[in-house]
Order: structure tokens, then sequence, then C-alpha cells
């Protein structure tokens, strides 16, 4: 997600710093042939153990400055650093060292709140035993918090306490680096201060460094630095307590209002000869912390590093505070690297392939049986669809007459002999070509029920899931095994169910062709469906575009209507429905295909090209879902 760029500067930190820092820092998007910076040359610093909130007002760039940090938003220029190690040309930071926290959920209303978490660890964690699983869940559900409520189910929770479980979901592979954003919007002042609350203290422990966005300016005490963005660009990143003082107002209400009395090009040439005295007073308050034992850091970080003298300009027009000896903003000194396999066997890694796939396979099974709704409908639908296509058998069991094998005298006789033949072929024949056609299309219609939603309803969720470390193999793997328990379900189900009532007229495998021709229409429109869920953006653009894609299979397939031989042979090629019905009709009995084509004007592939256009098409939808599923796609 970060691309790689060649930075102009060295890092001025120790390649050991646990720091997080950001020199001159842009991100920018084109906009009618113009180049914007929504981030405009950032430039902070963040020592280990630290609480900030980025605050600003609406479309300043604070969500997406965050984002830039997580890797979201790849960097257009500067350099982003994290203990030292450049990331611009490094790569992002391992899965395991970041936590994000959206605005959404990222939990399934279905589950529990220890459901919820146990997936989350089982994605993230890889864990040697059960009972080291119980203990981390245990441990996590203790800090967020929801302990008491870990039997709930995420659906009746309310807004604080899914937000809890936001935060509980990201500290189960315990990150170094924890961004929220947003996390505290929409909450009552109770909730909201619980919220604020919580982070802080998950700042306070092993040194996590904890960035919060937010558009609220209460509770400012509780965190360490305020980071004030205006479009873009650094207003002010100090102490909480020197926000009023730097802005010239008395209350911090006024801030946004201040603001937009100057332009955030001078608002940041301002900060950035100011900033010094502000970040001393930071220093100063952490080192406090430190001595206090408030704060918990490894011994190799607690210890500030000194940094020359800079004097800030009284010439300034915006108030600063009492000038001091001054000095960057805590960078933890230099320590030795870890020797051995210790630090090695500490870090936490994420689980394989096969951990993956089952844990997303049995969750989305749970998911499934607890939708009672879902499950009726597939029910319905299984029981419904198959009884609809007997309804119209009764013509198809007739048998055909055939002529006699002597020769008639009578003209007349002859003629009505051969009309009569001709009645029983057409009869028979238009009823077994439309009772196929009708399996055929009622298995896209459920091939398109299955898939079309699958990822782009839960799209926001697999983002989320595939930052925190989530293969994109094992996702779509999970999806793929899931479906086909249905298509095989819903296929065999209709195959035998209509052959009751009306037995397939086929040769010797004639059955056993049209079963797989079945499967293969429901597997081909499962899959390209599913391709589609995972192209487009939203759930209703997949279901919308899947619907279409049913609703063309009958009129284009030429088995009703026939179509002009120039458009036929365009069309044809990517109607799945076509090919598993021509297919199907191949293998019938002589006598019964005789009175088929008879009755349609559209040709009939060999039953071996069908097999291979219906196997393209599978494979082209899950070619097309494996793209889907690698792209980035958060919002």
């Amino acid at each position: 997600m970060r691309k790689s760029l060649a930075l102009l500067r060295r890092n001025p930190t120790s390649p050991t710093a646990p720091v997080l820092e950001l020199q001159d820092v842009c991100f920018t998007i084109k906009k009618d042939g113009e180049s914007i910076n929504l981030v405009d040359l950032v430039n902070i610093k963040v020592p280990r153990g630290h609480f900030m909130a980025i605050v600003g007002p609406s479309g300043c760039g604070k969500t997406t400055l965050l984002k830039t940090i997580a890797g979201l938003n790849p960097e257009s220029a500067g350099g982003l650093f994290w203990e030292g190690r450049n990331l611009s040309v490094d790569g992002d930071l391992d899965p395991s060292d970041i936590g994000y926290v959206p605005q959404f959920s990222i939990a399934y209303d279905p589950l529990t709140v220890d459901e919820s978490v146990e997936a989350a660890t089982k994605l993230r964690v890889k864990v040697r035993d059960n009972e080291e699983l119980d203990q981390r869940i245990d441990r996590v559900l203790e800090e967020s918090g929801l302990a008491s409520i870990a039997d709930r189910q995420v659906k009746v929770l309310s807004g604080g306490q899914k937000r809890r479980l936001g935060l509980a979901m990201e500290l189960v592979s315990d990150p170094k680096l924890l961004l929220c954003d947003e996390v505290t919007s929409g909450l009552d002042p109770r909730s909201e201060r619980e919220i604020v609350r919580l982070l802080h203290d998950l700042s306070r422990r092993e040194g996590r460094i904890v960035l919060s966005v937010t558009h609220s300016l209460a509770h400012l005490e509780l965190y360490d630095s305020i980071l004030v963005m205006h479009e873009g660009r650094v207003a002010y990143h100090g102490p909480p307590d020197q926000v009023t003082h730097y802005f010239s107002v008395h209350d911090t209400e006024e801030v946004y209002p201040k603001l937009a009395t100057q332009t955030s090009e001078r608002w940041q040439s301002s900060w950035m000869k100011h900033r010094d005295p502000y970040y001393t007073k930071l220093d100063k308050v952490r080192k406090k912390l430190i001595d206090s034992g408030a704060l918990h850091l490894p011994p190799e970080a607690a210890k500030p590093e000194p940094a020359p003298v800079k004097v800030p300009d009284p010439a300034s027009p915006i108030a600063t505070a009492p000038v001091e000896e001054a000095r960057p903003l805590s960078t933890p000194a230099p320590s030795e690297p870890e020797t051995g396999t210790k630090a090695e066997e500490e870090k936490v890694r994420t689980p394989g392939f096969f951990t993956q796939f089952m844990t997303l396979l049995s969750r989305r099974w749970r998911i499934f049986f607890r939708d009672r709704g879902q499950v009726f409908l597939q029910l319905a639908i299984l029981v419904c669809f198959p009884v609809l296509v007997t309804l119209f058998s009764a013509n198809a069991n007739k048998p055909i007459a055939s002529l006699s094998d002597t020769r008639v005298t009578d003209v007349m006789a002859d003629a009505k002999e051969q009309q009569s033949v001709k009645k029983d072929q057409v009869l028979v024949g238009s009823s077994v070509s439309g009772i196929i056609m009708f399996q055929v299309i009622l298995l896209s219609l459920m091939g398109s029920n299955n898939a079309a939603r699958e990822i782009a309803g839960e799209r926001q969720i697999f983002e989320k899931e595939k930052f925190g470390g989530l293969r994109p193999t094992a996702y779509l793997s999970s999806k793929v095994a899931f479906l086909a328990c249905l298509v095989l379900a819903q296929s065999l189900w209709m195959a035998v169910f209509v052959n009751l009532f009306a037995p397939f007229r086929g040769g010797t495998g004639g059955f056993e062709s049209h079963i797989v021709f079945l499967l293969l229409i429901n597997g081909g429109m499962t899959a390209i469906c599913l391709g589609i869920s995972a192209l487009m953006r939203t759930a209703e653009q997949a279901s919308l575009l899947s619907i279409y894609l049913v609703g063309f299979q009958l009129p284009l397939s030429g088995a009703v209507l026939a179509l002009p031989d120039n458009v036929e042979a365009v069309t044809q090629k990517f109607i799945s429905a076509y090919w598993a019905w021509s297919g199907s009709v191949k293998a019938l009995d002589e006598k019964t295909l005789s009175a088929v084509t008879s009755v349609i004007d559209t040709g009939l592939a060999e039953r071996s090209e069908c097999l291979y256009m219906l196997g393209f098409h599978v494979a082209a939808g899950l070619i097309a879902a494996w793209i889907g599923a690698r792209r980035h796609q958060w919002d």
C-alpha cells in the first residue's frame, strides 16, 4: 500500500529509536488536472508511550493523515520513520505492530463479543495452543472492559460498547502503534470520556503509541499532546494545557474559529518557528510520568536524548509560551540490539493459511445459521424452485409416437399419422427443452443469490482484516468452500427432485451428465457473481449487476427466440445458460433429442465443448474474485 521512494535526507534519529517521526510528509491527489495536497509538509515526532489527539475542522486532513501513517495512503513526498526505519523505502509496519480502529464497525452482528475477539485473535496471532489463545482473549476482554458482556451478541451492544469491541479486536496482536479514527463520534459525554480514558490507559502500557482522530475538544487533559490540523497543515502540536495560550483564545471551543483568521501556510510557518518550547514542555511532563511510574516503558526507551538549544523568533504575531532551554520531543536513547532469538520468539506472528481458512469458514457457517432470514430464504428456494419446475412436467412424460413400420397406402391416413407424430414431438420436445432451461435459469438465479453480496456486503470488514494480516487467498478459499456447499445442495436437489416427477429422458449416463451441467451452471454463475461482488465497491452495485446478468441469460441463450446469426455468434460465448442447456439437451436419448431439435432454431454445441465453456466461466469468475480480493478498496 505504501509506495517506495528515495528520500533526499537521512533519518536524524537513532536506528534503534522507538519513535514515530514524520518529515515533510505530503499526500497529493489530482483534481481537475491540478495537484492538491491533502496532507502538506507535516513534521511531527511522537515518543513511545504517548497519547496524541489529532483535531481540526471538518475536511482539514485528520483522517487522511492517519491513513497516511497507517500506509493506506502512500505518501507523495517526505519520509515516515518508525524506530529509525524508513517506511517509505523499507515498507509498511508488520501487521502485528499496528492497529487501526476505523469509524465503521469491524464486527459481525450475529457473533458474540467473545466470538468476535476469538476470530480476530485466530486471524492475526499464531498461538501455540488453546490455553494461550484463551489467555490472550481473556486479557484483551479485561483490558477493554468487555469481560462482563462477553456473551452478548454484537447487534445488541451500545455505541460505546461497539467502540470498545473495535479496540479489543485490535489489541489481540499487542500493537505498538494504535490508530483510532473518530472512535468517540456519536457517543454521549459519559461514553466518550470512558473511551478516551481507555485509550489513555492503553498508551501507558508497554510504551504503546495511541493516535486518536477526533472532532471533540473535550477531555483534552487526558491527552499527552494535541495536534491541530488546518487545511492539511500542522497549526499546533504541543501540550493540551497550552492550546488556548498558543492561539490566544479563552476557551478551546474558540480554536476552530481562530484558525479561519489566517491561512494554513501562515499557521504552519509560525508553528515551525515556535514548536521547540512546547516540545520541551512535553519532554518534562513525559519525564515526570516516567519517574513517577505512571508511564511504563522498556528501560532502553525511557531516557530522553538531549538536543541543541533553539530560541523562537519573538517577532512572530502568534503568542508563544515563555522561552526555555529547548530540545526536540524526546527521542529515546540508542540501545544495543537484542541478541539471540528472544525477540524473535516474543514477536507476534501471523497464522498460516490453513488456520485463517478454517477460522473464516467456521465463522461464515456460524453467521449463516444465526441469520434466520437467510436460512429461511435458502430453504424456501431449495424447496420451491424444484416444485415450480415439476408443475410444468406433465407433458414431458408423454411417450413420443413413431411412424408405423408398414407403409400406409391411404394418403389421408398417412398424413394423419405423420401429423400425430409431429404433434407428439412438438409437445414433448418443447416441454423437455423448457424444463431443462427452466432448471438452468433457476439455478442461475440461485447462483446470483448465493454470491452477489458475499464479498461486497462485508467489504469494509474484509479490508480491515486484510490490513491486519489476513491472506486474500485464505479469505477467497473460505468463500469458495462455503459457496461450493450451497451449489452442491441446490444443484443435486434440483436434479433429483425434478427427476422423480419428470425422469430425464437420457441414454446411458444421460442423467449423470445432466447433473454435471446443472452443477456447472450453478457453480459458474456463483463464481461469476462472486467475481462481481469482489470487484464492486458496494453490495447494491454487485446485486444489481448480478440480477441484470441473470435476466439476460434466457433471451440471449437463443433457446426461446432465435437470435440473428451475427449476434448469436458473439453473445452465446458469454451466456452460461446456453452451454448448460445445450449440454443437457445433447445428453437426451435419440428420440427425445430429435423431438427437441424439431422445435428449436438454435444450434446445439457438443457436450465436450459445453463442459469446456462452463469450466471457463467458473475459472473466469474465480480469477475476477481473486483480482477483486487482492485489490485495495478501503473506503
